[in-house]
């Protein structure tokens, strides 16, 4: 059986009367699938690449990192392509493929020793999804970026222009109620970073996420597949599936998420705790490494290398094209909009993109208690001040060198404002969640 908790597995036997791709998407992401996903041959380390002087004496030159195709996964593969890992000391770093973020979970819940993973580009939520829900420790090391993420909707609803506003779905939602053929709606991860935007999305205009319409989870590279075959009419995810799927010419961006959320976190870089505290010294020199990879992909002359990098079929197997765009900034939306180097396209340094704000752990954590993923009774702050290592990223931005300018001196980035106008005051989270109208707590 799963280890899926009850929670978790209501919210997924809602995909039971799916088509069967949805079924066969859904189950790549089943808790029984777990072992190692999809091991894709990591790369060679970068030719010539000759151990920097600043880098720590490392317990062990071994790790094995697991990544989703989506774009901000960009940093552990350049880490790895561009040579930083050797760089720093770990030469023998594995950058794994994964086919979901619950494949992704049960490998970092049995670590490298039982033959999955020690660390992982993941959703910002999941290392504290289990370390609370599934009792495996993590640490969450390092923001991979913000920006970056979009919703999309089917050709079909064209005609509602639906966009940063939700409510012209509020009709059609009720229609399909109405006829006993829900609107479905998928998402990524159950109290993952795309479920969390497409909710709160569809609660500021009205409409129910858990009542008027039914969310699935599906893994990211089968968005498009489920959208051609019409099993979803939207879903929530990275890049480069929104822009895939204009390419295609089977749906449109309603709204990329730096529109609902300026400069809102996105994916993390984590690792088991107890993997990190074992390895200390090599923990700091994969986030050294990270964390100049992350420099690197933010600076535009390396855009298009970075693009074709990660476009091998070793790791998002799709073409550059998919990728570029967007990560420039220049959004074709799909239905006749575009923008040209939008100011809140995906960042991975600029704008303190990569520190760990405690801050927004807090709304992460929030946000799950509030749709019921996590108890109204959670012990916020003593759980961020556990998982999150703030501390670990500052000691490894200056051993890199990074500028004190560049390295924040405090947990929070302060309150934080939303599309609809609703506030965030990390320091009162609880009258946040009151305020809010649509919740299940």
């Amino acid at each position: 059986m799963t280890n899926l908790s009850r929670r978790q597995f209501i919210f997924t036997s809602t995909a039971a009367a799916a088509t069967s791709i949805l079924a066969n998407a859904c189950s790549s992401g089943n808790s029984n699938s777990s072992t190692t996903g999809e091991q894709a041959p990591s790369a060679a380390p970068a030719a010539n690449v000759s151990t920097a002087a600043n880098a720590p004496k490392v317990e062990t030159t071994k790790a094995k990192l697991g990544f989703i195709p989506l774009t901000d996964a960009a940093p552990l593969i350049i880490a790895k392509e561009k040579g930083f890992f050797a760089k720093y000391g770990m030469t023998d770093v594995e950058v794994i493929k994964q086919k979901s973020w619950p494949v992704t979970r049960d490998n970092l819940k049995i670590g490298s020793s039982g033959d999955g993973i020690d660390g992982a580009h993941i959703l910002s939520p999941m290392p504290y999804l289990m370390t609370i829900n599934d009792k495996v420790p993590m640490y969450l090391l390092a923001r991979l970026n913000t920006n970056g993420q979009a919703i999309s909707v089917a050709n079909k609803l064209k005609d509602f222009k639906v966009g940063l506003e939700s409510k012209a779905l509020k009709e059609a939602a009720d229609k399909a109620k109405a006829d006993k053929k829900s609107m479905k709606m998928a998402i990524t991860f159950p109290g993952g970073t795309h479920d969390l935007w497409m909710r709160y999305w569809l609660a500021a205009g009205g409409i129910n996420p858990d009542q008027d319409v039914v969310l699935e989870p599906v893994p990211p590279p089968q968005m498009v597949a489920n959208m051609k075959v019409g099993t979803v009419d939207a879903f929530c995810v990275g890049e480069p599936w929104n822009a895939q799927l204009v390419s295609q010419k089977l749906g449109y961006t309603a709204l990329v998420t730096g529109e609902l959320w300026k400069d809102h976190p996105e994916k993390a870089f984590a690792m088991r705790k107890d993997w990190v505290d074992k390895n200390p010294n090599a923990a700091q020199a994969l986030l050294m490494a990270v964390l100049e990879a992350q420099q690197w992909c933010d600076k535009a002359e390396n855009k298009e290398e970075m693009c074709k990098i990660c476009a091998d079929r070793k790791y998002f197997n799709v073409a550059a094209a998919d990728i570029l765009e967007r990560s420039k900034g220049n959004i074709d939306y799909g239905d006749g909009r575009t923008e040209k180097n939008f100011a809140n396209s995906m960042k991975f340094w600029a704008d303190n993109a990569s520190y760990p704000y405690k801050s927004h752990d807090t709304w992460f954590l929030t946000e799950d208690i509030r749709w019921g993923y996590l108890p109204k009774d959670t012990k916020v702050k003593e759980i961020v001040d556990q998982v999150n290592r703030e501390d670990l990223w500052k000691k490894a931005a200056q051993a890199i060198n990074v500028p004190a300018a560049e390295i924040p001196t405090s947990s929070s980035r302060g309150v934080e404002t939303f599309f609809d106008g609703v506030k965030f005051d990390p320091e009162k989270p609880e009258e946040y969640l009151n305020s809010l109208k649509i919740k299940k707590v």
